[in-house]
């Protein structure tokens, strides 16, 4: 990646904004395909014009260990109306000439793999996607990908938990610094996806030690549905990923309103971004 892109990519540029402005930065999820493929199209082009710093965009996966319970639903209901990663990638380039807001992929390894890293890499870059996050794949294993994704400037973001040793840290941290920039993505509980009432009292202490290993932004996710969420988050890390949630308001809604009711319950989260 040249010393150019470094300095301009869309990611670091996002984070450095909200850090600017005094806020935490917002990184809301929308599952491509989910509840259909238009509406998805919709409430990310909503999500960006309201003011998201990124836009984490989900790809469909039959087998999504990592998820909880509403991302399971929604990947499950994207590949029954069809979704596919060519698909996900054709969306992501239309939102992508819709709105400014980076763009990070959500998937899992197997699909990539089969579709073939250097084409997709090359296929997401011209889709205007500016990172990746594939939870199955530990950093051992991530050069073949890392190295297919940075020849077209896109981000491998990794993923640390509260139960990853320091060891383990200092070794997706590394990871993390080879792909010029970015976020580390912190998981706030050991488990699944999913809303939660309250966030782990253990977090301040896992991010804490995640701190100590890098200079890169952390970006807390898991559990995250409500303001004070978003406030307490702010306190510690550098940004806020909210899923379930949010696929949960906007499945909420009926039909004609499930946009309107994403964009009204970002909105809402928003009131907890601001520092001081």
């Amino acid at each position: 990646m040249s010393k150019a892109t470094q300095t301009s990519a869309p990611i670091a540029a996002a984070f450095a904004r909200a850090r600017a402005e005094g806020r935490v930065a917002l990184v809301p999820y929308v599952m491509a395909g989910y509840p259909d493929e238009a509406t998805s199209e919709a409430l990310a082009v909503a999500l960006g014009e309201a003011g998201a710093d990124v836009i984490e965009l989900g790809v469909a996966f039959s087998d999504p260990l990592a998820d909880g319970a509403t991302i399971q639903h929604a990947s499950q209901r994207a590949l029954e109306n069809g979704m596919t990663l060519g698909k996900a990638l054709r969306l992501a380039a239309r939102v992508h000439a819709r709105i400014p807001t980076p763009l990070v992929l959500m998937g899992y390894y197997n699909p990539l793999y089969a579709y073939g890293l250097a084409r997709f890499c090359a296929e997401a870059a011209q889709s205007g996607v500016s990172g990746l996050i594939v939870p199955d794949l530990p950093p051992e294993e991530a050069e073949p990908l890392r190295s297919a994704a940075a020849a077209r400037d896109i981000e491998l973001i990794f993923l640390v938990t509260p139960t990853s040793p320091d060891a383990r840290i200092a070794q997706v941290a590394e990871a993390a610094g080879k792909t010029g920039g970015g976020f580390i993505y912190c998981v706030s509980l050991s488990g699944v996806t999913g809303a939660r009432a309250d966030l782990p009292e253990e977090l301040p202490a896992f991010l804490a030690r995640v701190r100590a290993a890098t200079s890169l932004p952390l970006a807390v996710g898991f559990g995250v549905s409500r303001p004070e969420h978003v406030a307490r988050i702010g306190a510690m890390a550098d940004g806020a990923v909210v899923a379930s949630a949010l696929l949960n308001a906007v499945d909420a809604a009926s039909p004609g309103e499930r946009v309107a009711a994403g964009g009204a319950f970002f909105r809402a989260l928003q009131s907890g971004a601001r520092r001081g």
